[in-house]
């Protein structure tokens, strides 16, 4: 009786390719856990921020009492990191180019001209009584009108060319820092002083009264911004394409650089310039989320520049007791970290 064998093939067990952000089920869930590190991490810090050295037991009202002035320092922290990690994010992504920062429209070189000219032209009390929402509001005015006229101007009409207004917003940006430059060597040692403590970047030139203004702004502008996320990745495509899918670029360049232009005035009129801030948090955000999707890297690149934020003020402050020199900090790691691309990429 002649038998018969049957031959059980068994092909290999493929992964079936997953269609969407992530290449694979592993990456996406190392995205989850990564992003969760790195808001633990963060709000570890900031309630480090409140405690430390906090003479009272935690959970009192006194506790509360002390903790209340730092809170205020943790709440500009928090608003800060969404205005450099979401504009930055979405600049690099409608310029196609990773390495620019929205710091190119001129935003820090206006703070410093208003402000050096402020005391130039009505002295130290001047400055101090420039102070305050007027000044606030004052500064975001000018701050969006500038990059309106520069963007409504250069993207319409005859130009209609990213490189053109970044070129020009370069040369404008560059005219004010001569400017006040030149206003600079003129001022008394006195006035020069308290000139610089207010340029350098910080969260305790924040004042809470200015909460009620920034933080709806910075909601509804991050909000629309993180809700146009999809669009950010077809215009990351490039112009050709973006149009050939159906969308309307030019339209949708000036209504990102329209939010992208709230948030940094938003951010440079509460704090002042911290330049490099938003170009670390977007690179590491790009290299932490692996992912073309900006419902993905927004999310990430906000908490990263939060942790950046609340870790450099606790170390600096509570650790080496060199509270001043925090925005110092940042601009050199920022500065470093923009070279070593640089360099790796070989071209801007």
């Amino acid at each position: 009786m002649a038998s018969t064998t049957t031959l059980t093939t068994t092909d290999p067990i493929r992964e079936s390719p997953v269609l969407g952000p992530f290449k694979d089920a592993k990456a996406k869930r190392r995205y989850w856990i990564t992003l969760l590190i790195i808001y633990g991490v963060a709000l570890a810090f900031a309630f480090l921020l409140l405690a430390w050295n906090n003479p009272m037991p935690v959970g009192t009202r006194e506790f509360w009492l002390i903790a209340e002035r730092r809170f205020n320092s943790v709440i500009t922290m928090i608003i800060v990191a969404c205005c450099h990690a979401l504009a930055t994010v979405a600049f690099q992504t409608i310029t196609n180019n990773r390495i620019i920062t929205p710091s190119l429209l001129g935003f820090e070189s206006l703070y410093t001209a208003i402000n050096t000219g402020v005391i130039y032209l009505f002295g130290a009390a001047g400055l101090l009584a420039f102070d305050g929402i007027p000044r606030f509001l004052l500064l975001m005015v000018l701050m969006i009108l500038l990059a309106s006229i520069l963007y409504g101007w250069l993207l319409s009409g005859r130009f209609g060319n990213m490189q053109i207004m970044l070129l020009v917003g370069i040369i404008i940006g560059g005219g004010l820092g001569s400017l006040s430059t030149f206003m600079q060597r003129l001022l008394t040692p006195s006035e020069f002083d308290l000139l610089t403590a207010r340029l350098f970047g910080s969260v305790n030139n924040a004042d809470p009264d200015y909460f009620p203004i920034a933080i709806p702004l910075v909601v509804v502008a991050g909000g629309l911004l993180y809700l146009n996320s999809r669009r950010l990745n077809i215009l990351a495509l490039g112009h050709d394409i973006s149009v050939g899918l159906g969308l309307n670029h030019k339209r949708q360049v000036m209504a990102n650089l329209v939010l992208i232009t709230i948030l940094m005035a938003t951010s440079t009129a509460l704090v002042g310039p911290i330049t490099f801030l938003g170009f670390l948090t977007a690179t590491l955000a790009y290299q932490f989320s692996n992912t073309y999707d900006h419902r993905y890297v927004l999310p990430m690149a906000v908490g990263i520049g939060l942790l950046v934020l609340t870790g450099a003020y606790f170390i600096m402050n509570h650790i080496f007791y060199a509270q001043g020199v925090v925005s110092i900090i940042i601009e050199l790691v920022g500065g470093s970290v923009f070279l070593a691309v640089i360099l790796k990429r070989g071209r801007l």
